[in-house]
């Protein structure tokens, strides 16, 4: 089949390409989760990076900063509210960790129905220069918030196992 014959095709196969990986993490937030130290620490650094993009957006377009430092401080909040409810364990000689699925289960749902949302009113049809000036504060902190969250979650779930590695005299 030719390139050209799947053009029409390609927003519906990004999109399920994008329901598959949206689907993968949010399976994350169910269940009991084998500790994987290195893909939590891989995942640190990817959130941090996109933290600072997050807050270099707030910067540029002043108009979002406001809804993006709300949103950051909830994602913050309600991390550290989840990571209390986060039960940590050594199950069957592993480390792992059963997360509370309702906050960051809710927070990614939201930002998917917030983006489906704006694309079903049209924000993202104009192009890449008319949607900076048409962001939405509101989508952005709902992003900021759910990307704080899952740093907070990571960093947290960190200190916690090497609390539980740490030996007790």
């Amino acid at each position: 089949m030719a390139v050209q014959n799947l053009s029409p095709l390609m927003p519906y196969l990004t999109f399920a390409g994008l329901g598959v990986l949206y689907y993968r993490r949010l399976r994350r937030y169910f269940g009991r989760q084998q500790w994987q130290p290195r893909r939590t620490m891989l995942r640190v650094v990817v959130l941090s990076l996109v933290a600072i993009m997050l807050a270099w957006l707030a910067v540029v377009l002043p108009h979002v900063a406001i809804g993006m430092a709300g949103g950051a401080a909830a994602g913050i909040a309600l991390g550290l509210l989840a990571l209390r409810h986060t039960q940590i364990e050594i199950h069957e000689g592993r480390h792992t960790y059963v997360p509370n699925p309702w906050i960051g289960g809710v927070l990614a749902v939201a930002l998917v129905a917030r983006l489906a949302w704006r694309w079903q009113q049209g924000a993202f049809s104009a192009g890449m220069g008319a949607s900076a000036q048409q962001a939405s504060p509101l989508t952005l902190a709902i992003a900021a918030a759910l990307v704080l969250y899952s740093l907070t979650q990571g960093i947290g779930l960190m200190l916690r196992m090497r609390a539980l590695q740490a030996p007790t005299d």
